[in-house]
């Protein structure tokens, strides 16, 4: 919130680990299974398509990749969009959204044991007085709102803060499950839904959209969470990179 580091990238527990990052520990292909979360067999490797902009009110890059199986053979296609907005006294906004397709055939993506962690992957730096909140609204609700919470006092910080996660009522299978592991000060929102394996094709995009927010302690109440969920999903972001 006021310039120290939120995320841990490379941790001694789990080297694998990389702050804000999005990956399947099971991606199938070919009857293959590779790990593109700890790294084995699959690859996400940037083609050098990247467009950053920057101005008064935001600054944003896209960026492409491709999945390499075994370094190789290109298997999707991979498009991130990230916008940081200005920040002030309301904390700072970063609205992410992810695009994937196969580029030939298709390719099966699942968490952990098709049930655990998998999707967009969050390990924060150690937070002090740690607290861990999260929403779900039942189904039938309308709007239905997911959000998850962490707060606390990160290293090198004068206050507490929060570090929000809005889900996008618009991804496929929302809400998804809330994966939390607070010895790893770890949470996240998973997709695809418990022990499900979305099949990603040719010509058909998958697209993953979420915000994080960084807030002050005292803005982080559950009514301030649930009000910058229903800001978010009116966004719509533009993206500029086109297939080759």
């Amino acid at each position: 919130l006021h310039g120290e580091p939120l995320t841990h990238d490379w941790s001694k527990d789990h080297p694998h680990h990389r702050g804000i990052y999005w990956a399947w520990p099971e991606v199938d292909w070919r009857g293959q299974r590779g790990d593109l979360h700890a790294l084995q067999k699959v690859f996400a490797r940037p083609t050098g398509k990247c467009l950053a902009a920057s101005g008064a009110v935001f600054a944003q890059v896209e960026a492409e990749n491709l999945w390499r199986w075994e370094d190789r053979d290109a298997i999707v296609r991979e498009e991130a969009l990230i916008r940081a907005w200005r920040s002030g006294s309301h904390g700072r906004l970063v609205d992410l959204e992810f695009r994937f397709a196969a580029l030939v055939e298709p390719v099966l993506l699942a968490r952990r044991g098709a049930s655990h962690y998998g999707g967009l992957n969050i390990r924060l730096a150690p937070v002090q007085g740690q607290r861990i909140r999260t929403r779900t609204d039942p189904p039938g609700t309308a709007p239905r709102l997911a959000w998850g919470l962490v707060e606390g006092t990160f290293a090198g910080a004068a206050a507490a803060a929060g570090f929000l996660i809005l889900q996008h009522a618009g991804n496929p299978a929302y809400p998804g499950d809330w994966i939390q592991y607070p010895e790893l000060n770890w949470l996240q929102p998973t997709f695809p839904a418990n022990g499900a394996r979305h099949e990603l094709r040719q010509g058909q995009t998958l697209v993953l959209r979420y915000r994080l927010a960084i807030l002050p302690a005292d803005a982080a109440t559950d009514a301030a969470c649930a009000a910058h969920w229903r800001r978010y999903q009116s966004l719509q972001l533009d993206c500029s990179l086109k297939p080759s």
